[in-house]
């Protein structure tokens, strides 16, 4: 399988599952990522770096692309899993040149973080074959596709999410003394890479008229200006980033909240407020189609919908829930029945019956 980037986000959780699932079905799997940007998956197993870093400049691509094809051509894999857009292509051309017979790209990114060059390649390689399968995620995002050549479409397979609840075992006191959060305070927490299009701004405006805290996990290049954000508005001192977490981390992190709030702006499927949801803890999330797709139950909502750049209307939205039981309960009961929606064991059933549909019955088995 070949990543991107070697970081905790949302499509990384998602191969480490499918590594996991399909390694207890037989599978000889082997975990790829173009370059390292944090240390969460320095000690997966079978597991390498193309470049330590991201890379720089036309020969630092180069360096990198032919790491990426020597790997593969030791590896010889039957299969290579792609996730995120610059996987997708990277690993078709490297494929073709080491060899790999089949290759499988999940649509991992949203629409409007793609860079424009993708598009083009992207439709050129899925429409003359060198994908052989495009893996969607959901509904909105496979609508996206209705005006893709026929030969394109034809490789589309829908396989939605599955996931691990992330239920901790721990009280919420419990929960807050482990990460150091206030005891006696309304803790609203989000999770997420420090980035633009996860609009947390909006998450640390939340706080200028109300007494609130609020957590952050995640990593990225935004966390200095969150930060001067936060002096700037004098609640700086309310205001904990605890960096990236492991999936036990996130698990203990969602069990000190009162409320879960997701402003992001786009997503393909919103893997952290579906698991927060599902652990129990009422969302307020961005008034997104996707979002109200995913966080659903037999088309009722498992989450509190507003358009978080509307300051007010975000704040309101959190009173709302704060002060209302009976709304946090039915929220909640909701989110708590998405595992069912969304099981882990379903998403790796069909991943591997993909599999075995391009490879027929060879017994050689290394993806």
């Amino acid at each position: 399988m070949l990543q991107t980037q070697a970081e905790a986000a949302g499509a990384q959780e998602i191969s480490r599952i499918l590594d996991l699932g399909l390694t207890q079905r037989g599978y000889d799997v082997h975990n790829i990522y173009l370059y390292r940007r944090t240390g969460a998956f320095d000690e997966q197993s079978n597991s390498s770096f193309c470049a330590m870093e991201r890379p720089h400049g036309p020969l630092g691509l180069l360096k990198l692309v032919y790491n990426l094809v020597a790997r593969l051509r030791a590896l010889r894999p039957e299969i290579l899993i792609c996730f995120q857009d610059y996987g997708n292509i990277a690993g078709a051309v490297a494929a073709k040149l080491a060899g790999v017979p089949y290759v499988i790209a999940n649509r991992n990114g949203a629409a409007g973080l793609v860079a424009k060059w993708v598009w083009p390649v992207d439709k050129a390689f899925g429409t003359i074959g060198l994908f052989d399968r495009v893996v969607v995620n959901c509904k909105a995002v496979a609508d996206e596709y209705l005006d893709y050549p026929a030969s394109y479409r034809a490789r589309i397979l829908r396989i939605d999410h599955g996931f691990d609840p992330k239920r901790s075992n721990l009280s919420k006191v419990e929960a807050r003394q482990r990460f150091g959060f206030p005891k006696d305070v309304t803790l609203l927490g989000t999770i997420g890479r420090l980035s633009v299009n996860k609009h947390l701004d909006s998450a640390i405006r939340l706080l200028a008229n109300r007494d609130w805290s609020l957590a952050i996990a995640g990593q990225g290049p935004d966390r200095e200006s969150l930060e001067t954000l936060a002096r700037s508005l004098g609640v700086s001192d309310r205001v904990s980033f605890v960096g990236e977490l492991p999936p036990e981390g996130v698990a203990a992190f969602l069990r000190a909240l009162d409320v879960f709030v997701f402003p992001t702006r786009m997503e393909t499927f919103g893997l952290a407020g579906v698991e927060a949801a599902a652990a129990g803890v009422p969302v307020v999330a961005n008034d997104l189609p996707v979002l109200r797709e995913v966080l659903a139950v037999d088309g009722k909502p498992a989450a509190v919908f507003v358009d978080t750049t509307n300051a007010a209307g975000f704040v309101h939205a959190v009173d709302d829930l704060l002060g209302n039981k009976t709304m946090r309960d039915d929220i909640c009961a909701r989110g708590r029945s998405l595992p069912g929606r969304y099981g882990r064991e379903r998403m790796v059933d069909e991943y591997a019956a993909l599999i075995e549909g391009l490879r027929g019955e060879s017994p050689y088995r290394t993806l």
